[in-house]
C-alpha cells in the first residue's frame, strides 16, 4: 500500500515493564544507581523486565478492518492502549492519522460518580465533539445505548452491560475515521451485539478498524486481514482464515503436545456400494464456510453428579485411527470414546451423551441402552470400559457447545446415575455454512430446475 493509504504505522515498537519482586527493590531502584555510578561502580537492576511488546511492526491501511488475535497476555491490549495514546511506549514510534474513536477497557474514560448524560458530553469531548454537536446527537446516542432512565444516575450504578451500551454509543456517533474496539461487543446482549455488528458493517464501507478478540470466527467474519502476537511479539500477519487456523494449531499444540488435523474420509451409505459426499463439499471447504470445530480438553474436574458407582476417566472425539482429534470439520465421520471404571460392582450400565448448544439446549444424543439391553454385561471393581459412539459430525452454526457425558445403571426408565459430567467436552464453532436452523447436515444432492408439463 502506498504511504497515502496508511492511516496506522507501527515501527518497532516496544512496551517494557519493571517487575519489582519485594516493595524494597522499587527504593533499591531509585536510590542504588545513583549512588554505584557517584562511585564509579557498574549498574545494577533490582527489577525483573517483562517486555509487554518487543519490536512490533505492521501497517493499516484505509478502510482495511484488521482483527488482532493472541492469548491472553500476548500485548494485544497494550498495544491498543499505545495505539491510541493512553500509553506511552519504551521504545519505536507509531503514527495515526485521523480521528480516533475507542473502546478499550469497560469503562474506561467514565467518571463513576457521574451520571451518564455528564459522561456522554464528557466523552464526547475528549473525541473531540463540542458542547454544541454533543446536544444535536444526545437524543440519537441514548436512542441506540436504549438504557432508559438510567442515563440520569450515577455511571457507578451500572451494569457491564449498560456501561458498554453506552460507551459504545458514544463512539458510534462522534465521526471518527479509526474504530479501534477491544473485545467490549462480548459484553452486551444478543440484541444490543447485532446492534453494535450492523453500526460497525455500515463503518466499515468507509472507515478503519483495528479490532481485538478472542473469537476467531469474529475475525474471520468481519476482518480483511489478521495479526498474531504471542509473548509481546508478532508472530504472523495475513488472511484472517489462515492465521485463525495457525493461531488454532499453535494453541492447542501447547495444550496438548500434538496436533491431529481432520483427515478427509469417504463416508458411505448403508448399503451403498459407492462412496458419497455432500456435493458442496469443494466449493465449501475453498471459503470461509467450512464448519471448523475447536475441540477442548476432557475436564474431569467440570461439574457433574452422581451416586459414584462409577467414574468417567476420559473422553475424547477420536478419528477411524483412533487418534485424537483437536478440532473436527462438521459433516466429518468422528468417535465420541468414553473411558469410565466401575468403582464397585457394576450390572447393565449405560453409558450415554447430549451434545447441547449455549442456551443448554440439547441437539442430539444417544446412550447404549437399546443395543445391550439384552446383555449381561457387567464390570468388577477397578475395572475399567470403553464406550464409542460413532457418527457424522452435524454442521454447527457459530458458537459453543459441549457434550455431556453420563454413567448409569439400571434400565431406560429406572436407572441409577453414577457419574453425570455436564460439560465433559467443549466445542466452538468458528465458521459455518449453516443458514437456517440448529444444526445442519451434509446434503446427498440439491437440484434446481424446470418441470415440463408432464411432470408437472
Amino acid at each position: 500500500m502506498s504511504s497515502e493509504d496508511v492511516v496506522i504505522g507501527v515501527r518497532s515498537l516496544s512496551k517494557h515493564y519493571q517487575i519489582y519482586d519485594r516493595p524494597g527493590d522499587r527504593l533499591k531502584q531509585f536510590i542504588l544507581p545513583r549512588v554505584r555510578r557517584a562511585l564509579g561502580l557498574g549498574s545494577r537492576d533490582h527489577f525483573r523486565e517483562f517486555r509487554a511488546l518487543d519490536s512490533v511492526d505492521f501497517k493499516v491501511g484505509r478502510g482495511e478492518t484488521v482483527g488482532i488475535i493472541g492469548r491472553n497476555g500476548s500485548g494485544k491490549s497494550t498495544l491498543l492502549q499505545l495505539i491510541c495514546g493512553t500509553l506511552n511506549p519504551t521504545s519505536g514510534s507509531i503514527e495515526v492519522r485521523g480521528k480516533v474513536a475507542a473502546l478499550l477497557e469497560l469503562g474506561s474514560g467514565f467518571n463513576p460518580e457521574f451520571t451518564g448524560r455528564e459522561n456522554v458530553f464528557m466523552n464526547a469531548a475528549l473525541l473531540g465533539l463540542t458542547t454544541e454537536q454533543t446536544a444535536e446527537r444526545f437524543d440519537r446516542i441514548t436512542a441506540f445505548a436504549d438504557i432508559g432512565e438510567h442515563i440520569d444516575q450515577p455511571v457507578k450504578t451500572y451494569s457491564s452491560g449498560m456501561l458498554v451500551r453506552l460507551a459504545f454509543a458514544v463512539i458510534a456517533h462522534v465521526d471518527a475515521d479509526i474504530l479501534v474496539i477491544d473485545e467490549a461487543l462480548a459484553v452486551g446482549d444478543a440484541f444490543f451485539t447485532q446492534k453494535c455488528m450492523r453500526f460497525l458493517r455500515a463503518f466499515m464501507e468507509t472507515g478503519t478498524v483495528l479490532f481485538v478478540s478472542h473469537d476467531t470466527a469474529a475475525v474471520r467474519d468481519l476482518c480483511n486481514r489478521a495479526i498474531w502476537l504471542d509473548k509481546g511479539r508478532l508472530v504472523a500477519e495475513g488472511a484472517p482464515k489462515e492465521i485463525s487456523e495457525r493461531y488454532i494449531e499453535a494453541f492447542y499444540e501447547a495444550q496438548q503436545g500434538t496436533i491431529v488435523a481432520p483427515k478427509r474420509r469417504e463416508v458411505r451409505k448403508p448399503g451403498a456400494s459407492t462412496p458419497w459426499k455432500d456435493q458442496r463439499a469443494a466449493l465449501v471447504n475453498q471459503s470461509t464456510l467450512r464448519n471448523d470445530l475447536q475441540i477442548f480438553e476432557f475436564d474431569a474436574e467440570g461439574a457433574a453428579f452422581g451416586r459414584g458407582d462409577a467414574l468417567i476417566r476420559d473422553v475424547r472425539l477420536v478419528d477411524a485411527e483412533g487418534q485424537g482429534l483437536s478440532w473436527v470439520i462438521g459433516g466429518e465421520p468422528v468417535t465420541l470414546r468414553i473411558v469410565a471404571e466401575a468403582v464397585r460392582p457394576l450390572a447393565r450400565p449405560i453409558v450415554g451423551f447430549y451434545l447441547k448448544d449455549q442456551r443448554g439446549q440439547t441437539l442430539f444424543g444417544d446412550n447404549t441402552f437399546l443395543k445391550f439391553r439384552d446383555s449381561d454385561l457387567r464390570f468388577e471393581a477397578g475395572e475399567l470400559f470403553r464406550t464409542e459412539f460413532s457418527f457424522s459430525m452435524p454442521v454447527l452454526p457459530h458458537g459453543p457447545y459441549s457434550i455431556a457425558v453420563a454413567v448409569a445403571s439400571g434400565t431406560a426408565h429406572e436407572h441409577v446415575q453414577h457419574h453425570w459430567i455436564h460439560d465433559a467436552l467443549l466445542i466452538k464453532s468458528e465458521s459455518t455454512s449453516v443458514s437456517t436452523g440448529l444444526i445442519g447436515i451434509p446434503m446427498d444432492d440439491i437440484t434446481l430446475g424446470g418441470l415440463s408439463a408432464i411432470e408437472a
